[in-house]
């Protein structure tokens, strides 16, 4: 099994004004191809931290890949870092960096900026190689030292990407006979019971088990040699028959193969959730063929002129409530002529929530034009995990409604 390490610079990382994405990346195709990831690591934008790093992997990781520290301003450290710790200079790639220029030659601002900053960012320690940048401007580095493949990318994450597909075309490749993977999915039932239900897969030390709770389900990651994986997964399935189908690794893409496979349309209402329903079923490439579209219906009157929920409900009940949630999920039928609608209607905080209808109430409805089941649920968390929860909520009740038709 290849070992490789993964490491993020920026200081804006480390205070949190920006999310690390890179990593998270890269670290999935890792997983898929059964390599050991031994560590990732976030460190400041310090030239000596980076020769820390250098330090601390290189003749001890098959690959080490860098992100961040290649710009052309006062905190990108990261070529600097390596010429130091490889005991050279830099010299100028000035061939491939060409090709960059060539890329914006008709466009005069562009390309005058783009050679201005040649100094630094086709600079490379004279003891690496360049590594060519599809889409961005700064080049990357590579070397080998003891042992170790070390591949330093800039911390933009569309240029990450396509800097590493280009570099490391067998991570990307779906062929691996001797490694397999598989996500299961339960609804409804704790961790710690599916724990209980499987001890054989849990206690099998040839499989690497990893179970994940995120409400309302427990996802299942079964990582080992394909006849293990597929013989785990069949005993699961059949211990858990409400599972998920095979190959859905979400609520959302459940909910569209479902869907699909008995010729339905769906649609949504939304208030609290404020698009994040939609935005979430139609992430899914072919999400076009069975969903229809989504109402965000903010306000009250929104509600009532685009949904056509009463004013009798919003005055008696209010906007939060189940009876609003139903006439929500009604009038997205309607509007969309779908076969299924869910709705959420909701207070995500922080204010607004009272003794009552406290911060964190969301209602929900699952209508068709024959029946219709309506929900209450109060979600921890701030703003965003309550919207999440409703989300992931919303979704499950409409796949348990269409799976059991």
């Amino acid at each position: 099994m290849n070992s490789a390490v993964l490491a993020a610079i920026g200081d804006e990382l480390l205070s949190g004004a920006r999310l690390e994405k890179n990593c998270n990346f890269m670290a999935r195709h890792f997983h898929n191809k059964g390599w050991n990831l031994q560590r990732i690591e976030i460190i400041s934008d310090e030239e000596q931290e980076i020769l820390n790093l250098l330090s601390r992997w290189v003749g001890h990781t098959d690959l080490l890949i860098i992100s961040g520290g290649l710009g052309p301003t006062h905190d990108d450290k990261t070529r600097n870092a390596i010429a130091k710790f490889l005991n050279c200079g830099l010299s100028c790639a000035n061939e491939l960096y060409d090709k960059i220029l060539e890329r914006v030659k008709d466009d005069p601002k562009r390309y005058a900026y783009t050679e201005s900053v040649r100094d630094p960012q086709a600079m490379i320690p004279e003891l690496a190689r360049p590594v060519f940048n599809p889409t961005g401007f700064a080049l990357g580095i590579k070397f080998q030292k003891d042992n170790t493949t070390v591949i330093a990318l800039p911390g933009v994450p569309l240029e990450y990407e396509s800097m590493t597909r280009q570099e490391l075309p067998e991570i990307f490749s779906s062929d691996n006979k001797d490694y397999a993977w598989t996500s299961i999915i339960i609804l409804d039932v704790p961790e710690l019971t599916i724990a209980k239900k499987i001890p054989e897969v849990i206690n099998n030390q040839a499989l690497h088990v990893s179970i994940l709770p995120a409400f309302p389900q427990v996802e299942l990651i079964i990582r080992g040699r394909p006849e293990e994986v597929n013989e785990a997964e069949k005993m699961i399935r059949s211990r858990f028959p409400d599972a998920l189908p095979e190959g859905c690794r979400s609520i959302a893409e459940a909910v569209l193969f479902e869907a699909e496979m008995k010729g339905l349309k769906i649609s949504c209402a939304e208030s609290c959730t404020g698009g994040l329903l939609g935005a979430t079923l139609t992430e899914i490439p072919g999400s076009s063929e069975v969903f229809n579209g989504s109402a965000v219906t903010y306000s009250n009157e929104a509600k009532k002129n685009i949904l056509g929920v009463s004013e009798d409900t919003l005055k008696n009940f209010g906007a939060v409530s189940e009876e609003c949630a139903l006439e929500m999920s009604k009038g997205s039928l309607k509007v969309y002529g779908t076969d299924f609608a869910v709705s959420t209607t909701g207070i995500a905080g922080p204010d607004g929530g009272s003794k009552a209808k406290p911060v964190g109430l969301v209602c929900f409805c699952v209508a068709s034009e024959k029946n219709f089941k309506t929900f209450k649920r109060i979600f921890p968390g701030g703003r965003q995990e309550i919207r999440t929860r409703a989300v992931r909520f919303a979704l499950s009740e409409l796949w348990k409604e269409i799976h059991n038709l």
